[in-house]
């Protein structure tokens, strides 16, 4: 794949304007993907603003605030990167909630989170209207692949090393659903934009020759 270099603030210019190309009348849905040390939920925060300036509302959403509940997250133990990486995400919740609502002729209300997996407990927060012509910016990790329904999908990409280097010892056992991952669901095929971020002061925007 081509490398083309590209500053911080020329991605985010780049991706609004992407987003707000998108016909004006209907809802826009974008996952902004990567493993936690790519800072998906970084980079979908910094679209915010833009895409407001734009003339778009905008509501974020985390796919973090889309766990199942620990009883059935971790029925086989903690650190299975298998279950971690096929039975983590409320995948039906995400879409009930989140993604569907926005289809053509849906209601536009939207659970922004649903599980607090910190407490293992339900949130307990108001649906939110999204006026039609609105995006919802939902970042996490390992969306891509699952038939989940996005106009814009944004994969920020490590290479094997750098996410090696960049998780937290305490998170390495997932590494081996990043690599299944890389495998099965090819985020660098799937995604419409592929950003490397191996180095956060040097990114680029990957695409095939």
């Amino acid at each position: 794949m081509r490398a083309r270099p590209i500053s911080r603030e020329t991605l985010v210019e780049e991706l609004a304007e992407r987003v707000a190309a998108r016909p004006s009348d209907a809802w826009v849905r974008v996952a902004v993907d990567g493993a936690p040390p790519a800072e998906p939920g970084v980079l979908a925060d910094e679209l915010v603003a833009p895409l407001r300036l734009r003339g778009r509302p905008v509501l974020r959403v985390s796919a973090g605030d889309f766990l199942r509940p620990a009883s059935l997250r971790l029925e086989h133990g903690r650190t299975d990167p298998d279950v971690f990486y096929e039975d983590w995400l409320d995948v039906k919740g995400l879409l009930r909630e989140v993604l569907e609502p926005l289809e053509p002729g849906g209601p536009g209300r939207v659970l922004p989170a649903l599980w607090d997996s910190g407490i293992d407990r339900a949130y307990r927060l108001p649906y939110e209207g999204l006026a039609p012509g609105g995006v919802v910016l939902v970042d996490g990790t390992l969306l891509l692949g699952r038939g989940l329904p996005f106009e814009v999908s944004v994969h920020v990409w490590l290479s094997a090393g750098a996410l090696a280097r960049r998780t937290p010892e305490d998170e390495r056992w997932r590494l081996p659903a990043y690599e299944r991952y890389e495998r099965e669901a090819r985020p660098q095929r799937t995604a419409d934009v592929v950003v490397r971020a191996d180095h956060a002061d040097r990114l680029a925007v990957l695409a095939d020759d």
